[in-house]
């Protein structure tokens, strides 16, 4: 057993030996097209096989790699000390001894970078915020563009880190594109992991430096090439799913916070009463409480300045319009017409659906769907996709039906 606390297969003489003469697979080298040989990689860490293979595979590729690690761990919420999952959680201390594990192993450098006042700020009272808005944040998407490649890599250049370029193990592609002069995003070929949908907000100098080995490769050849290399440990431990790790939201608030309220029908006729509003999100069916009368009840409209909770069948929870601000064009500095097809997610677990883009003045876009979709959650992200290309994102202001609303400025 070494200080991780887990038993590392392999680790030790036989890694230092065989990272330097692992076969670079051809997919991986595809994604390091353009980044010159001489480059310093400063690699995005976390404990997980993705992060430890990026590095590894860098390393072996003949990179000068820099680990880089964010703290951002406090102990200002309640999570029990058992839980490791999830990338924020008293968990940090069992990672960050596995990161330290490797980078002794693999003879680089590792800089752990403490951010848990900027953490708090840009994520977690940034969740809170918009909960208490009645609206549903999606903290990986801000996370990604706000801290690993916002404070993090600033923190770490002037703190004196020296590094040409970042990496990290997000399963997605980037592709220069010398007409437009500039990088695109495109989805990972793993579509099952691909996680081009939590990068939609990165600005364009954010993407010129950032490196993603694992783009066109599986989750199944990294963890397999894990296993090959003595690396299996990371390979076979327990995933988490976002930073919380599947938990409920509610323990970023105090208890206090939780008034409850009325939950009514489209008609305000009162059903029951809500436990308080951080625990629902639009389109919920679960845990309202209340009977279906053969139906059951979704969470169709929260109102925090009523403090009461709208419910209706699943149509009523469907709508065929959306506005989104906060716009960022990723394929384009700004888009070539007013008005374009696209396929757009409104979430991560949902399937790009056709739609209609209107482009309005500012920063702002609304999508007509050609079909009506259900649970549009404002405050989630919009990201607009043209086949595996990412060409924007958008943050959900709302969403309409014209059966029922038709938006002011709708075409």
């Amino acid at each position: 057993m070494n200080e991780a606390g887990l038993a590392w297969e392999g680790m030790g003489e036989y890694v230092r030996v065989v990272h330097r003469t692992i076969s670079i697979p051809e997919a991986v080298r595809a994604e390091l097209v353009g980044v010159p040989e001489t480059a310093t990689i400063a690699v995005g860490l976390s404990g997980g096989v993705d992060s430890t293979m990026t590095a590894t595979l860098l390393h072996a590729a003949g990179y000068r790699v820099v680990g880089l690690m964010m703290s951002i761990w406090d102990g200002s919420i309640p999570l029990s000390e058992s839980v490791t999952g999830g990338c924020f959680g008293p968990g940090e201390v069992h990672e960050r001894a596995k990161v330290e594990v490797l980078c002794r192993q693999l003879e680089i450098p590792l800089h752990v970078v403490p951010l848990s006042d900027r953490y708090r700020d840009e994520v977690l009272d940034y969740v809170r915020s918009e909960y208490r808005a009645g609206r549903t944040p999606n903290p990986c998407v801000r996370c990604n563009y706000r801290m690993k490649l916002g404070h993090l890599l600033a923190s770490a250049r002037e703190s004196g880190i020296q590094f040409d370029l970042f990496a990290t193990g997000h399963y997605a592609r980037r592709r220069w594109d010398p007409e437009r002069r500039r990088y695109r995003l495109f989805r990972a070929v793993d579509r099952m992991k691909d996680q081009s949908y939590f990068l939609s907000n990165l600005r364009s100098t954010q993407l010129a430096s950032l490196v993603l080995p694992l783009g066109s490769v599986t989750k199944s050849d990294v963890k397999r090439w894990a296993e090959e290399i003595g690396l299996g440990a990371f390979a076979r431990q327990r995933e988490s799913q976002d930073f919380l790790d599947g938990r409920d939201y509610s323990v970023l608030f105090d208890p206090s916070e939780a008034r409850p309220g009325p939950i009514v029908d489209l008609t305000g006729r009162v059903l029951g009463e809500h436990r308080g509003l951080m625990y629902y999100t639009v389109g919920q069916r679960k845990g309202l409480g209340i009977g279906g009368a053969g139906e059951p009840w979704y969470v169709v409209r929260i109102e925090p300045e009523l403090n009461r909770l709208v419910v209706g069948r699943r149509s009523d929870a469907t709508r065929r319009w959306l506005r989104a601000t906060s716009a960022n064009w990723v394929a384009w500095e700004r888009p070539p017409s007013s008005k374009f097809r696209a396929a757009c997610q409104i979430r991560q677990r949902h399937e790009p659906a056709p739609a209609t883009v209107y482009v309005d003045g500012g920063d702002s876009f609304r999508v007509e769907f050609d079909e009506p979709q259900f649970a549009i959650a404002p405050g989630q992200v919009a990201v607009l996709y043209e086949g595996d290309e990412v060409l924007g994102a958008g943050i959900i202001e709302g969403s309409y039906d014209l059966a029922r609303h038709v938006p002011v400025e709708a075409p």
